[in-house]
């Protein structure tokens, strides 16, 4: 039972270790300036016992103590030099701790600027699957908390860590010189804590993965609630989801508790174990003293030493705790970085040159954890022409757009770009020859000038403000106080729908791509919205290959082509005027026809004439 925990740990440390190690480089310099000056601290911690050890002997020298050894007896000039020196040793020992840790802060701050770079590069090219199939509070609290804890340890306890075990070392050869006898009882005291601690350690790295898996928990449902808050309010979930986080932070809260009590436990007994081999020093050296072996003056030495050895056994029992959460930490950032990048550039991908803009799909099949979601798909989507996707939900359509935009690859066939298939082109070149607007416009914190330049950064405040013109959005977005530099809020909730979608589209008219997909831009828009975004549609795909998503039948009967997709396949190919021939599609769009005039209704307000 023991074997089968004490594996895992040693690997959880192994790899937070490799995770750190690479982005070390460059940091040589300040490392080895950190270990220099460490060093120095330990020098004049080794020094700063004895002018104590001076003053003891010469004052019972000159009280008329008889004992072996010589030495000068107590002067004020002595006692001046020897306090001098205390005050010395103290402050150089405080000055070079003081840069050791700045030293060993840059370079733990440095190197968790470049991890957590690292991994949110990471997250970012990981595909829809990975997305789809984890929570996003999760993932936040590995690249932020995590990745910070990381750091917080690396000064708070790394650091002092190793200048106590380098101290350990030098006081422990220093007091075998002073007695070897009595030095053996620190040997017997660091036994004692190694055995103690690997029985404590493996305990208190379990309960500390167990905390930090629960704190992502809590994160995501923070996270889920707090994006929803207008929905939670409607509904009156307030009180569920209260208890649900509740119910995840007691958890969290229980297992956190028991790792820091058994991390107390520790500390505490290693604190008995300091405690009695101080006792036996003071003993064994009070009677070494009485048989001359020893002078006062050693006796003090010796034990002022064996406290300052003994520090880094307390302190290895109070961070034991940390490094173990930065163990479960680490291993949960290297959990992140382990997922595979399944969507890369092929090392024979090349850029495209000029996009003519025909897509074809050749015998494609997809499908989400073991789901079919498209089924042998053969399909030409012609240069310059609009076609609408329109079928149940769950037949693929999505699907179709992902795979154009590569955030996930078929399980076979091909996907086809002007002739060339979509893995051999590189994904920079095939992404910016695409503009994707999506049902739930995405906006990002910051002004709505910013939003729009998204779709091409380098474009200029004229283009800016042109792209939104011919998105119908400039009217609105001058209406505010401070026009284009007004600020929206997160997802850009301060924004109606309408306004959010022809900000979206007024990006995706700026990027100027060949390739325009739509994924239901209209759903859930009033009719004036709906009107409006239609007809920054017809801008948006003016001249360019557009694919649009949509249960809208004012959308498909304005496209050059229709297709029904169901189950995975096309059971419907043809212009709208053909495919109202068939019962299928011709009872759709009456029903849709129904669903809007409904919509509209509802929305004209009591006692007037819609």
């Amino acid at each position: 039972m023991t074997k089968a925990v004490v594996i895992p740990e040693k690997s959880a440390l192994r790899r937070t270790l490799q995770i750190l190690r690479p982005h070390l480089s460059g940091q040589g310099l300040l490392m080895a300036g950190g270990v220099l000056v460490l060093l120095c601290e330990v020098a004049f911690r080794v020094l700063e016992p004895w002018p104590v050890k001076f003053v003891v002997d010469a004052v019972t020298r000159s009280l008329g103590a008889d004992f072996a050894g010589t030495g000068p007896e107590a002067t004020p000039l002595l006692l001046l030099t020897c306090g001098a020196a205390l005050v010395f040793f103290t402050g150089m020992r405080a000055v070079c701790n003081f840069f050791a840790t700045l030293a060993f802060a840059l370079v733990g701050s440095r190197v968790a600027t470049k991890l957590r770079a690292k991994v949110f590069d990471h997250v970012q090219s990981l595909s829809a699957r990975f997305h789809s199939a984890n929570r996003t509070g999760d993932t936040v609290q590995r690249l932020v908390g995590d990745v910070g804890r990381l750091q917080e340890v690396a000064v708070t306890a790394g650091m002092p860590l190793l200048a106590n075990c380098i101290t350990l070392v030098a006081m422990a050869g220093v007091m075998f010189w002073l007695d070897p006898l009595l030095a053996l009882v620190v040997i017997a005291a660091c036994a004692g804590f190694l055995l103690l601690s690997r029985i404590s350690t493996d305990k208190i790295t379990v309960a500390a993965r167990l905390t930090r898996k629960g704190e992502g928990s809590l994160a995501n449902t923070a996270q889920e609630s707090l994006g929803a808050i207008r929905v939670v309010q409607t509904y009156g979930l307030e009180r569920a989801l209260s208890d649900r986080f509740g119910s995840s932070n007691q958890k969290t809260l229980k297992e956190g508790v028991r790792s820091r009590r058994l991390a107390a436990a520790l500390e505490r007994r290693t604190d008995v174990i300091v405690g009695v081999a101080t006792a036996v020093v003071l003993a064994g050296g009070g009677w070494r003293v009485v048989q001359g072996a020893m002078t006062p003056g050693d006796l003090v030495l010796f034990l002022m030493y064996l406290k300052t050895a003994m520090k880094p056994l307390r302190d290895l029992a109070k961070y034991t705790g940390r490094i173990a959460r930065a163990t479960a930490s680490g291993e949960r950032v290297a959990e992140l970085l382990d997922e595979e990048v399944d969507i890369t550039d092929s090392p024979t991908a090349l850029p495209l040159g000029k996009v003519w803009g025909e897509l074809e799909f050749r015998h494609v099949s997809a499908s989400y954890e073991g789901r079919v979601v498209l089924s042998d798909l053969t399909l030409c989507l012609q240069e310059g022409r609009t076609t609408a996707i329109v079928g149940p939900s769950g037949s693929g359509k999505s699907t179709l757009l992902s795979l154009l935009v590569r955030t996930m690859d078929p399980e076979r066939g091909s996907v086809r770009l002007d002739g060339v298939n979509l893995t051999d082109i590189t994904l920079a070149s095939l992404r910016s020859n695409v503009s994707l607007v999506l049902q739930e416009a995405v906006l990002f914190t910051g002004s709505i000038r910013e939003n729009i330049r998204f779709g091409r950064l380098s474009a200029t405040d004229g283009e800016v403000e042109r792209a939104a013109h011919l998105a119908q959005a400039h009217g609105f977005i001058t209406s505010f106080p401070k026009g284009y530099d007004t600020t929206v809020g997160e997802r850009g909730g301060t924004l109606s729908g309408g306004q959010r979608q022809r900000i979206a589209i007024a990006r995706a008219i700026l990027r100027d791509a060949p390739v325009v997909l739509l994924d239901e831009v209209t759903t859930g828009l009033d009719h004036d919205a709906r009107t409006e975004v239609l007809g920054a549609l017809t801008t948006l795909s003016a001249g360019r290959t557009t694919v649009a998503v949509t249960h809208e039948a004012s959308v498909a009967l304005q496209s050059d082509r229709v297709l029904w997709l169901q189950d995975g396949r096309v059971l419907l190919d043809g212009s709208p005027e053909e495919l109202l021939r068939y019962p299928l599609f011709a009872r759709w769009v009456e029903e849709q026809r129904a669903s809007a005039q409904n919509r509209t209704t509802a929305t004209v307000p009591a006692g007037s004439v819609p």
